[in-house]
């Protein structure tokens, strides 16, 4: 880091206008350290995730899975993190205008896009309702081919109480769960595990608990949840609504601090080129 030459009178002028722009620069490089370790923590879970699938060593896995492989969220969302952390650490420490723009305007941007996709969730409801329920059926189709995926689906039906997207026959869809009369898979007509009310008292989960459950709809609600899982996330967003906001504003908040950052940084490496 350059000398900055802050001039003054005064003897504690030069000090104290260093500090003022040394503070902020110890900020940034602290913040964008910890993006960079994010970033490199998911990128590393994301691979380490494929390798445990066999995906990188037959890459044509990739486009064989028919739903949504979560590791491509991962991956991307660790992308992410390391270029803007990356750029964020390289332009503070080399006072690289140029990087600090970039910083700050993909920070910009993604803020924007967080605050487009909330007015669109609550100006177009119904449209993004239908979404949500083409790509959970999407995933019920392809829940047999990705691990990640069927995990995430699993997770998804136990922490909400749901089964399928609307109601437990979509599984109907799932072509090892289909009713079809051509259909030999033992699961026939049945959910999967996570469909299923569990007993407290059973200390081990029943993963056979849903075969053959959708045989006698007057039995479900006896065994499965009957809730539709789409239903089920709109029951729970009311319910935790705060704590919704509260992460929403905490997340706003951190990137107007690296936008104020970065931007402080540039002012002042442009203000020290001008006074040469």
């Amino acid at each position: 880091m350059r000398d900055h030459g802050y001039k003054s009178e005064g003897g504690f002028g030069k000090p104290v206008a260093a500090m003022s722009f040394l503070f902020p620069w110890l900020c940034l490089i602290a913040g964008v350290s910890v993006l960079q370790l994010a970033g490199i923590a998911f990128i590393a879970a994301g691979f380490w995730a494929w390798s445990e699938k066999g995906v990188l060593m037959d890459l044509t896995q990739v486009t064989r899975v028919h739903g949504f492989d979560p590791v491509w969220l991962v991956l991307a969302v660790g992308g992410i993190t390391f270029v803007l952390g990356f750029a964020g650490c390289v332009g503070a420490l080399r006072e690289n205008i140029c990087l600090l723009k970039f910083f700050s305007g993909v920070i910009g941007l993604i803020f924007f896009l967080e605050l487009t996709a909330a007015v669109l969730v609550v100006v177009f409801q119904s449209q993004v309702r239908a979404w949500i329920n083409e790509f959970f059926l999407a995933n019920i189709k392809g829940y047999r081919d990705d691990i990640d995926l069927q995990n995430l689906i699993d997770s998804v039906q136990r922490m909400n109480a749901c089964c399928g997207a609307q109601t437990p026959q979509d599984w109907n869809q799932n072509v090892y769960f289909s009713c079809d009369e051509n259909n030999r898979s033992r699961e026939k007509c049945g959910v999967p595990f996570s469909c299923c009310i569990q007993d407290p008292a059973d200390l081990v989960m029943n993963t056979q608990c849903g075969y053959d459950v959708r045989r006698n709809q007057s039995e479900w609600s006896k065994h499965i949840y009957t809730k539709g899982c789409i239903a089920a996330l709109e029951d729970w967003l009311p319910r935790n609504l705060y704590t919704v906001a509260i992460v929403f504003v905490v997340i706003s908040l951190l990137q107007m601090v690296g936008i104020y950052l970065a931007r402080n940084l540039i002012a002042d490496i442009e203000k020290v080129k001008f006074s040469y």
